[in-house]
């Protein structure tokens, strides 16, 4: 189980052109298998374009208190990229007036930001119809001063999506560290303790899964009743929806393909399981994503890859919806991953 960041490690895929050199050369660059600006052209997708603007992802920073295995943030305690309280005020200005229905706070870990209150009581007055805060939950067991937090998101109304690999403590802590399913079985209770995921509350609290290995996620709804079983009679656990996420082939879930010799198969699965009908709900079509220096990307992937937006708005400074509204969306292999089978998105499959 890696503890340092590929960065801190000096990882050579710790260069994103390195990253994109990977997955543009080898099976692709040779025919094998068709890069996807060529894929999704066969049915006349190419290029793809954004529709209305519906969710703001922000991102407060790269630090994280856990360094988990399939990270394509590369987040870990180890990164200090955080957002300063000056872009913050961009960002609020930016919240203020855009026509997205939802924020969609994530990191590394959001909550490590020293200004991550402040931040979330003045984006909570801007009337946004869903906050979200997308937390590892072992942050709120960290230490003393995270203890709250479930007090503190009930107190904004806060929609909480946690992170959760698998009901049972090997496979969670296989992927995220030895530990961190007691905690997280622990933050959840709390979270449930106060009202949080369950029936019929208005405190949103859902879960995503994502797979420990080399493969694609199985069905979002046969998962969720799994989860929802195995939760409610292990640990009585409660929570609303469940949200399959595939890995994406990018940062430390790349360094993990490569080390185990698993690439080219995973390439394969992708492709083979391309799904069209989820391309035009892919979250780069209605997402804008700010890193933590303020810089505007299709999406969170885009993010991890430097692949800023193809628009003369690239920054939170001179941010224009309309204009954003115009621009091609940049890809790459890696969108594979979210348009295979059911397809995926930070909310979970699209088709």
């Amino acid at each position: 189980m890696a503890t340092k960041s590929l960065k801190k490690r000096e990882s050579d895929l710790a260069n994103v052109n390195r990253q994109l050199e990977i997955l543009s050369n080898g099976i692709f660059q040779d025919g094998e298998l068709p890069k996807f600006k060529d894929k999704i052209a066969e049915t006349g997708q190419f290029p793809l374009r954004p529709n209305k603007l519906e969710v703001l992802q922000i991102n407060l920073g790269y630090m994280c208190n856990q360094v988990c295995e399939h990270c394509h943030v590369d987040a870990g305690p180890d990164r200090k990229e955080i957002m300063t309280k000056e872009t913050m005020l961009l960002c609020l200005e930016v919240i203020r007036k855009t026509g997205a229905h939802t924020l969609d706070l994530t990191g590394g870990a959001p909550e490590m930001n020293p200004e991550f209150r402040w931040f979330v009581e003045e984006a909570s007055k801007a009337g946004i119809k869903d906050f979200i805060v997308r937390s590892n939950l072992t942050i709120i067991r960290a230490n003393k001063k995270y203890f709250d937090l479930p007090e503190f998101f009930k107190k904004h109304n806060v929609h909480v999506v946690s992170s959760m690999p698998h009901w049972t403590r090997g496979k969670t802590d296989k992927q995220r560290g030895t530990g961190v399913f007691d905690k997280s079985i622990k933050a959840l209770q709390d979270l449930n303790a106060i009202g949080y995921g369950m029936p019929g509350s208005e405190l949103k609290l859902d879960l995503v899964y994502n797979p420990s290995g080399a493969f694609l996620p199985g069905d979002q709804m046969s998962l969720e009743k799994e989860f929802k079983k195995a939760l409610k009679e292990d640990f009585d656990i409660q929570f609303h929806d469940l949200f399959a996420i595939t890995n994406l082939p990018i940062s430390r879930f790349l360094d993990y393909l490569i080390a185990s010799e698993n690439y080219e198969d995973y390439m394969y699965a992708l492709v083979e399981a391309y799904n069209p009908k989820a391309v035009s709900n892919v979250m780069c079509t209605n997402t804008i994503s700010v890193s933590w220096d303020g810089w505007l990307y299709d999406c969170d992937f885009n993010q991890m890859l430097d692949l800023k937006v193809d628009s003369k708005i690239k920054h939170l400074k001179d941010y224009n919806e309309e204009l954003l509204n115009n621009r091609k969306i940049i890809i790459s292999q890696h969108c594979y991953g979210c348009t295979a089978g059911a397809g995926s998105s930070c909310q979970g499959s699209v088709a």
